[in-house]
């Protein structure tokens, strides 16, 4: 079983708490985090890069110069590929670029995701601060004082709309409620917090299911 250090909301650290066995089991699945990332960045595209073939584009409708005598090669519309103003070859289609995965799969991927933080001693359980009005510098100061460094993914007990508001300056930080992270935000954090009533809430959910599937 894994631990992580704790921290109340005041920053100074209490006992390390044991994490969910039902969400943290242990399992890395590389090849399946890699798939569920693909996944998610092809979901990112928009997918409405165009461009006009010969047949789109207006003008043309007669020759540039005559068949022969010219020394020329010979054309037959101005609109071809070659010619300046004319059409693209194989040109960008607009169309969607949507994959999706098994549910199962990517729940599967969370969880490595998740577990290659902890393995790591990437993870850590905090009470977060209540505040009255979003303040970027006492979020900042309070992820400081967790001894986070880089990149940090803040998981909150739902919807936390101080604690979003307050990370929105701030690049290096992520704010997302705990259930809603993509395996891609898990991966781009180098620190994930966990708001210590999420994981409490999160984790007896998790295993009730479990129970009940088996």
């Amino acid at each position: 079983m894994y631990k992580a250090p704790y921290y109340k909301a005041d920053g100074k650290k209490g006992r390390a708490r044991k994490l969910p066995e039902a969400l943290f089991d242990g399992v890395v699945n590389d090849s399946v985090m890699h798939q569920v990332v693909k996944v998610y960045l092809a979901n990112q595209r928009q997918g409405t890069a165009s461009a006009k073939t010969r047949g789109e584009v207006s003008g043309g409708n007669s020759k540039p110069f005559k068949q022969k005598g010219t020394g020329r090669a010979r054309a037959g519309s101005t609109r071809s590929v070659q010619w300046k103003g004319g059409g693209i070859a194989f040109p960008p289609i607009p169309h969607s670029w949507r994959l999706s995965v098994p549910k199962k799969v990517r729940a599967l991927a969370r969880r490595s995701a998740l577990n290659d933080r902890a393995q790591n001693e990437k993870v850590v359980i905090a009470d977060l601060p209540k505040a009255e009005k979003p303040k970027t510098r006492e979020l900042l100061e309070f992820l400081r004082a967790l001894g986070t460094a880089g990149k940090v993914l803040v998981l909150t007990d739902g919807k936390n709309e101080q604690v979003y508001l307050s990370s929105r300056n701030a690049q290096s930080v992520s704010v997302l409620p705990f259930g809603e992270e993509s395996v891609y935000d898990v991966l781009w954090a180098e620190t994930v917090v966990i708001e210590r009533s999420a994981l409490d809430r999160d984790g007896a959910a998790e295993a009730e299911e479990s129970s009940s599937d088996e």
